[in-house]
């Protein structure tokens, strides 16, 4: 334990704090101080006890107030966390359903390919099938043409 020589109202105290908070501590007196002499100023000279009561009041009024902050700013995290996890999900299921809609345009797309193909073979044996009925008929009207 460490000791610390603080002045609180004009008077010397000496003050005990775990090692390492003595700076800490000092703050914290300086700032106690600073409140009480300000109500001291203010008020007037209304008794030592009710001064300190009027401060002790006051700082934890400012830290009832710094909690309340504290716990409106909790909540609106939690909110912001909330709507980053809805946009997040609603991220995935964008990405999701656009890669389901890539699958089926990739099979559509294969599916045309063959039919496609498809289509190219009948026509090529559709052009196949004529050209030779056409030689055929060509040939058959020369034999004729030649008989005669």
């Amino acid at each position: 334990m460490a000791n610390v020589n603080i002045k609180f109202n004009g008077k010397e105290f000496l003050l005990s704090c775990d090692d390492g908070q003595e700076e800490h501590l000092e703050e914290l007196s300086l700032v106690l101080n600073k409140k009480f002499e300000e109500l001291k100023k203010n008020l007037g000279n209304i008794g030592e006890n009710k001064l300190l009561l009027i401060t002790s009041i006051k700082i934890m009024d400012e830290y009832f107030e710094t909690m309340k902050k504290i716990d409106n700013k909790k909540k609106e995290l939690e909110l912001l966390k909330n709507k980053f996890i809805d946009l997040k999900k609603l991220v995935y299921e964008y990405k999701d359903n656009k890669e389901n809609e890539i699958k089926e345009l990739m099979s559509n797309q294969e599916s045309l390919k063959k039919e496609i193909d498809e289509v190219n073979k009948n026509y090529s044996k559709i052009i196949d099938d004529t050209t030779k009925q056409i030689d055929d008929f060509v040939e058959k009207i020369s034999l004729e043409n030649s008989v005669q």
